[in-house]
């Protein structure tokens, strides 16, 4: 069973571009005032096309084991998790379902799951929390899930939106803002959906959280460009396509760093065989990237002689040993790793003695 911290972070990663590994599988610990008798859907399949949700009923059978007049209006929601199928969404959270009969201490909840087209595959009711779930989404976090044997959904997707980002520069350069032109087409036919689309551009948080950001509309091709300033290509950048509870989609990416490293040596002069430490920076700080101190072999030929890796400070410590006595050139070689971009120091001699 997924923890509450878990879930939540696979509802953020439930999105186009967004990939999220080995979520740990440990025990839950859910409300224990929290009693779930039963979950039914209205239906067990469902068809959804384009951008397009389809609402799907769901119903609660349970009680909160509590008197608080506080909480006699207490919703409830409803977690499905994908048990098959290629769609993106790995989660489906329902709206906070309303009581409508009973009591608190036992009664039914009642309301929709709305099902985007992307979600295409099957999904299976596993837990129940209580809600309003906006409050989560900033705040401490609650117990885990009520876990729950609950009903599967099917939902066959078609005409699913695809989203691409073109940055201009495509390498952005430090202290330097850049543009992205955004595109949201219809996957299947690779054509635009001939509407304006509402979407949602923001920055950091505001790709995993409500809180924020740029809510424009794309023109009838699809297309919607921003302007970012150099501040933004250090954060994590998104489209996000709004549904309820769930994004329909969405694409988060890094832009571009070019790889600009610095090395000097700690003595330009040294001893046959003595270890001379090399320090050095490599900007924008790509922690834990390997950099690679080079020696010229002969006229042209560089050959890795020591390893080292860029701290979180950005910087770095490999170590020159001077094989023969005379000048030595040195470079230090960082290889492309993330969104940063292959990059060479300048070269610096030690002279051996």
């Amino acid at each position: 069973m997924w923890t509450r911290q878990v879930l939540v972070a696979l509802l953020a990663a439930s999105v186009v571009g967004v990939q999220l590994v080995g979520a740990p599988a440990v025990q839950a610990d859910p409300d224990p005032k929290l009693q779930v008798t039963g979950v039914t859907l209205s239906r067990t399949s469902v068809a959804v096309s384009g951008l397009n949700t389809v609402p799907v009923q769901v119903r609660v059978k349970g009680g909160y084991d509590s008197t608080d007049p506080s909480l006699a209006d207490m919703p409830l929601n409803v977690w499905l998790q994908r048990t098959s199928g290629s769609g993106t969404p790995i989660i489906l959270l329902s709206t906070d379902l309303p009581r409508v009969s009973g009591t608190t201490q036992n009664g039914e909840w009642a309301g929709p799951v709305y099902v985007p087209s992307t979600a295409n595959g099957k999904f299976t009711v596993i837990g129940v929390t209580t809600g309003p779930h906006a409050v989560y989404e900033s705040g401490p976090m609650p117990p885990d899930p009520t876990p729950v044997a609950g009903p599967t959904l099917t939902v066959t997707g078609s005409n699913l939106p695809r989203i691409t980002a073109k940055v201009t520069p495509g390498i952005v350069p430090f202290g330097s803002g850049f543009t992205i032109t955004w595109a949201v087409t219809n996957a299947a036919t690779g054509k635009p959906y001939g509407t304006r689309i509402r979407v949602l551009l923001g920055t950091d948080n505001q790709c995993d959280q409500n809180v924020g950001g740029d809510l424009p509309y794309t023109s009838t091709s699809g297309i919607v460009s921003k302007a970012y300033p150099a501040s933004a290509a250090d954060a994590l950048v998104c489209l996000r396509i709004p549904g309820n509870q769930v994004e329909i989609a969405s694409l988060r990416l890094f832009v571009a760093r070019p790889g600009i490293v610095s090395a000097v040596p700690s003595k330009t002069s040294a001893p046959v065989g003595a270890i001379v430490p090399v320090t050095g920076n490599v900007l924008g700080a790509p922690a834990p990237c390997p950099v690679l101190l080079q020696r010229l072999y002969g006229a042209s030929q560089w050959r890795g002689v020591s390893t080292g890796v860029v701290r979180t400070s950005g910087r770095f410590t490999v170590f020159a040993q001077p094989a023969y006595k005379g000048l030595i050139p040195y470079r230090v070689y960082f290889a492309a790793c993330g969104r940063f971009q292959l990059g060479i120091s300048k070269t610096f001699s030690i002279r051996g003695l």
